[in-house]
């Protein structure tokens, strides 16, 4: 595998930290991975997906979104259009670097930001959704008992994962704004959505939602034993590997 870290100006112009992994010869593909709310590009299930796609001739660029991880930018100034325009600012890097990502993966709120993004990025020909929410309004939910500060005050510290972020209104209303299902039904795009039953986080009934809403070629994949993390490794190279010979059409 080669690995090659990259930095790109994302949507607002800050700079993003990226890291490109590729197999040892031409990859068949460049794929563009999206990582959960808050999670960064070196959580688990994102380094793991992508390197195992390395095996499958698949390059992968993932990235912390503006705020996050190595990236420049403040959290509490970035929200779910935020992130939709740095994804189409990382396609725009891999077009003028690379080559144009034909496939977009996105995991939990990165899985809506994929969907949402995908048009933006013309040359994409799949979209992968893992344990992703039918509404980005769901990530509220992780905070949902800060809510009224938040509205009252117009921010509050929130504990995510363990760590304190900063949430501010125009985050929460930004993501009340977003309407995914039309989007969904105009993909115009292959659709794998890939979801566990046993997700704590985010119900499998969002799952249903994006199947139910998008059009053909569409296909659905249970990720059984996992948690909504895939914090298993078996169950991210299981994911990548599925991942891999459902997108081999598209990657030609």
């Amino acid at each position: 595998m080669k690995v090659e870290r990259v930095t790109f100006p994302g949507s607002d112009g800050q700079k993003l930290a990226a890291r490109l992994d590729g197999p040892d010869g031409e990859p068949r593909a460049y794929a563009l991975f999206a990582h959960c709310f808050t999670c960064g590009k070196d959580e688990f299930a994102a380094s793991r997906i992508a390197q195992r796609l390395t095996e499958h001739r698949i390059a992968v660029l993932r990235f912390d979104f503006t705020g996050i991880g190595a990236s420049e930018g403040e959290f509490a100034n970035t929200n779910f259009s935020s992130n939709v325009g740095d994804l189409v600012a990382a396609a725009t890097h891999l077009r003028q670097s690379y080559h144009a990502p034909a496939l977009l993966v996105g995991h939990s709120l990165g899985g809506a930001a994929v969907l949402a993004a995908a048009g933006e990025v013309p040359e994409c020909k799949a979209v992968v959704t893992i344990a992703a929410p039918s509404d980005p309004t769901h990530v509220t939910g992780l905070f949902r008992d800060r809510l009224p500060q938040i509205e009252a005050e117009g921010e509050a510290q929130v504990v995510l994962a363990g760590r304190e972020f900063r949430i501010k209104r125009q985050f929460v209303l930004d993501a009340t704004e977003q309407n995914l299902a039309p989007k969904i039904a105009q993909l115009g795009r292959a659709l794998l959505v890939m979801h566990s039953p046993h997700d704590a986080i985010v119900d499998i009934a969002n799952a249903t939602r994006i199947f139910t809403a998008a059009r053909h070629p569409k296909s659905f994949v249970s990720l059984d034993r996992a948690d909504h993390l895939l914090s298993g490794k078996a169950d991210a190279v299981y994911a990548a590997d599925m991942i891999a010979a459902w997108c081999e059409p598209y990657s030609r």
